[in-house]
């Protein structure tokens, strides 16, 4: 059975930060269920540049078993609609900018009156309170504000972009973890609560490790250090035909990881190479350690040289390009990516959830359409008929997932 068959979640979240929690949440079997615009629902549904405006690959990427309901909360009727849901749901979800859930008079305050149970999250930018409050926020302006920039990059250059979107996702599943606490809470109390997370503060989690690790307590700065993520020989490498992302990640750490490396390069004269014997010499001498690692990889591919190593007990990867895993053979053979068939894109990878529970299975499902389950969910949890329904659907209330079919 799925860990959470029984949790019934509202989702009123866009973009990724917000979908990413719920997502989360319905991979271990919440029914999760997503309100969205009529017009246009979630904004991210048209991300990537893509021809299509309501189901694009990013959208898919993060709203995969779910339901979506297509409700114009801006009308006296749709509000009242989503009034008439809470109470038959145990969490309510929602990452609007600020001021947009009390414009719509949907605030926790509002709902906790109709379910006095009810686990109520919020995500924000820097939060519901403080000076940066009112600040509009997105994944890489939250990792800005938390430093990630400021430890990415090299260390004569310029702040830089981290790649991952942590900002948003990795929010998100701290959230999602807060949740589930506030829901077993929940079982031994019978209380609701309201849960707030600021993505600035949730990413600055991620760099807990530079800020602490390198700014003394807070009297300097961690500094940048591009690829050298430790002491030489810590790098990538270049490996053959050499295309951008024909490298090794390299990270040994131990001097038993030394002796590994020399071993499975079969290069153990640098084992007694005086300038290479401790760590001191190796980072003294780093320049040269590199064009000897660099030499043997340049005659492999990445998959060569990260077998011939990794095997041999030394930390280290190929740098794989977001394309390759999808179709990766280690990520293939564990069941982590999965083929659906979908709308407008037809039979494509993708890319599974980590977390495996062995006493919880869930299948991925397709992401909804724009209003898709909207006649079905409101018929059952409301019990309208379908004459109530095609008469809120043309005053414009509900949306029509009839154009979708």
């Amino acid at each position: 059975m799925p860990a959470l068959d029984g949790m019934r979640i509202l989702d009123m979240t866009q973009y990724e930060a917000g979908t990413s929690c719920t997502q989360a949440l319905a991979w271990m079997g919440a029914d999760v269920v997503k309100i969205e615009a009529p017009e246009y629902g979630d904004p991210g549904r048209g991300v990537g540049r893509s021809e299509n405006k309501d189901y694009s690959a990013y959208f898919c990427a993060w709203n995969a078993n779910k339901r979506s309901v297509a409700i114009d909360l801006r009308t006296d009727q749709g509000r009242e609609l989503l009034l008439q849901l809470v109470p038959n749901f145990d969490v309510f979800v929602e990452n609007y900018g600020p001021g947009v859930i009390e414009r719509l008079n949907i605030d926790y305050a509002s709902l906790r009156d109709i379910n006095p149970g009810l686990i109520y999250a919020r995500i924000k930018g820097f939060g519901t309170s403080g000076p940066y409050s009112d600040f509009r926020c997105m994944d890489m302006v939250a990792q800005a504000a938390a430093g990630a920039f400021s430890i990415t990059g090299e260390s004569d250059g310029p702040p830089m972009m981290p790649g991952p979107t942590t900002g948003d996702s990795g929010t998100g599943v701290q959230t999602a973890m807060a949740i589930l606490a506030a829901y077993i809470q929940k079982e031994r109390t019978g209380l609701g609560q309201e849960i707030e997370i600021s993505m600035q503060e949730a990413m600055i989690y991620y760099v807990r490790t530079r800020a602490f690790i390198g700014s003394a307590w807070g009297t300097q700065a961690t500094g940048r250090n591009g690829n050298a993520g430790g002491l030489p020989p810590v790098n990538i490498y270049a490996c053959k035909p050499f295309g951008p992302n024909d490298y090794i990640y390299l990270m040994p750490v131990t001097q038993g990881h030394w002796d590994e490396l020399c071993a499975a390069m079969d290069r153990g004269y640098l084992l007694i190479d005086p300038r290479f014997e401790t760590n001191r010499g190796r980072a003294e001498n780093g320049a040269a350690l590199y064009q000897e690692i660099s030499g043997w990889t340049a005659e492999r591919t990445k998959y060569e040289a990260m077998e011939t190593i990794a095997a041999a007990g030394v930390p280290c990867s190929a740098c794989l390009d977001t394309g390759e895993l999808h179709h990766d053979k280690h990520l293939t053979s564990r069941g982590f990516v999965h083929e659906l068939d979908l709308p407008v894109h037809g039979r494509v990878p993708i890319l599974g959830f980590a977390p495996r529970m062995s006493e919880s299975s869930v299948d991925i499902t397709q992401p909804p359409r724009l209003g898709q389950h909207t006649d079905e969910l409101l018929g059952s949890e409301l019990d309208l008929s379908d004459d109530v329904l095609s008469k809120l659907r043309e005053e414009g209330v509900i949306g029509d997932p009839a154009r979708f079919s």
